[in-house]
């Protein structure tokens, strides 16, 4: 994890836009509803392609929708259903902040995340 010592927001957003890669995922972690927090024993999760996430804040507040992509770059979620019309007229994507969502349902496709999932309980 990335260890910020300054109080400054200036120091800690050139922290979080300067981080390594191998950190960037630790800030893509969201938390769990409460079902799954006393099932995994968790209170957040790192967000990946193909989790059921519900945004909880913003103008898409309450919409529940996959995850199609993740961003590390710029630390965003791109959501199924979330989306703001152009001036033409068609539909783009909004970015999410991984903070603005909830876990509902979790993608363990992958036998890696199955298993540390799994050996927290």
């Amino acid at each position: 994890m990335v260890r910020i010592e300054s109080t400054q927001p200036r120091k800690q957003r050139k922290a979080r836009y300067n981080a390594p890669a191998h950190l960037r995922g630790k800030f893509i972690s969201a938390p769990l509803t409460d079902e799954l927090r006393t099932q995994y024993k968790r209170r957040t999760v790192r967000v990946v392609k193909g989790d059921t996430v519900k945004v909880l804040r913003g103008d898409a507040a309450g919409t529940e929708g996959l995850v199609d992509d993740v961003d590390t770059g710029r630390s965003l979620l791109i959501i199924q259903g979330v989306s703001i019309p152009k001036a033409d007229g068609t539909e783009v994507p909004r970015p999410v902040d991984p903070s603005n969502v909830q876990i509902t349902k979790l993608n363990l496709k992958d036998p890696k995340r199955a298993e540390k999932m799994a050996e927290e309980r």
